[in-house]
């Protein structure tokens, strides 16, 4: 796993949408749970977005994108709340890091073709 001294590179940005410290540090501290599964991932990035309906109602929308070797992982989720909108990607995102690292352990698991010697195939027209 990643070594406890490395420091990971986690971008957050906001649009329509004061950053404060505390919340960069709320994202910060729900990515490293992330880190934890996969250690070959290069970076993370998250945006912020807030939507403002006419009748002063918000909408959080957030959007992930996990750069890693590989294909990347994006996710988009959207929320009453900015925190539970977080939590939702978060969750989203470690979802799609354990079913990428379930399909890799398959075919370590089956590196070699199947023969298939006593099936006759079609022939092409």
């Amino acid at each position: 796993m990643n070594k406890t001294n490395q420091s990971h590179d986690v971008i957050v940005s906001g649009i329509h949408l004061e950053l404060t410290s505390g919340l960069k540090a709320y994202v910060r501290e729900k990515t490293e749970r992330l880190f934890r599964h996969e250690e070959h991932i290069v970076r993370i990035k998250v945006e912020l977005e807030c939507e403002r309906k006419h009748d002063r109602e918000h909408k959080f929308v957030v959007k992930g994108h996990i750069v890693i070797h590989g294909p990347d992982i994006n996710a988009t989720v959207e929320a009453e709340e900015c925190y539970k909108a977080v939590d939702l990607l978060i969750d989203k995102l470690d979802q799609g890091l354990r079913k990428r690292h379930g399909l890799h352990k398959d075919k370590r698991n089956h590196p070699h073709a199947i023969e298939f010697s006593d099936v006759g195939l079609p022939k092409a027209i």
